[in-house]
C-alpha cells in the first residue's frame, strides 16, 4: 500500500519527470553509495539512503514541491533525480539535480533543469532559485552557468562550504 500523492509530471523529449516509486530505490541508493554521491555528502549507507529517499518523498507532502525522478524514456530506466527543494534552515529554494552512472554527459540534467526551473516558476512561484554546489563540483558548476545561474556568493549549507548561484529570474505570465 502506498499513499497517492498528485505529484506532477512532465514530460521532455527524452525524459519523464515524475515522482518516486519505491522501485526508484535501487538506482537511488546504488547513486548515494558510489562517489558520484560525494558532492552531496555521500558516499551513504543504504540505510541512510533510505532515509535520504523518504526525505524526498516527504518534502513533496510537507512543501508541495520536490524532487522528480528522471525517467529516460527509450529505456524506462530511472537515470537521476532534479527539482526544486527547500529544507528546514535553508535561505530560500534550491533546484538541484543528480544524475546517476551511465546517464551523465548526454544533457539530461540540462534537459531536466531547464523543465523542472520552469515547472516551478509557473506552479510554485519559485521564479529565481539558487544552486548550493560544492566548490570543488566543476560539472554541476559548469551546468549551472549553461542554465543561465551566475555564481553569486560563498556561502554554507548543512555545515559545509559551497558556492551559491543565483538562476535567471523565470518570466510567468
Amino acid at each position: 500500500m502506498s499513499l497517492a500523492l498528485n505529484i506532477p509530471v512532465i514530460e521532455t523529449e527524452r525524459l519523464i519527470l515524475r515522482g518516486p516509486r519505491e522501485s526508484d530505490f535501487e538506482p537511488f541508493a546504488a547513486f548515494s553509495a558510489s562517489e558520484r554521491s560525494k558532492f552531496v555528502g555521500g558516499p551513504y549507507t543504504r540505510y541512510r539512503s533510505w532515509g535520504g529517499f523518504l526525505a524526498g518523498y516527504g518534502h513533496w507532502v510537507l512543501r508541495g514541491f520536490g524532487m522528480w525522478m528522471l525517467e529516460d524514456k527509450t529505456s524506462g530506466t530511472t537515470a537521476g533525480r532534479v527539482g526544486v527543494i527547500f529544507n528546514e534552515g535553508w535561505d530560500e529554494p534550491e533546484l538541484g539535480w543528480h544524475i546517476y552512472d551511465g546517464f551523465e554527459g548526454k544533457g539530461l540534467a540540462y534537459e531536466a533543469a531547464l523543465a523542472a526551473r520552469d515547472y516551478a516558476a509557473r506552479h510554485f512561484g519559485i521564479t529565481a532559485p539558487i544552486s548550493y554546489i560544492d566548490p570543488d563540483n566543476t560539472r554541476s558548476k559548469a551546468l549551472a552557468e549553461r542554465l543561465g545561474a551566475r555564481f553569486e556568493r560563498a556561502g554554507e549549507v548543512v555545515g559545509e562550504t559551497c558556492h551559491v548561484y543565483r538562476h535567471p529570474v523565470t518570466e510567468v505570465a
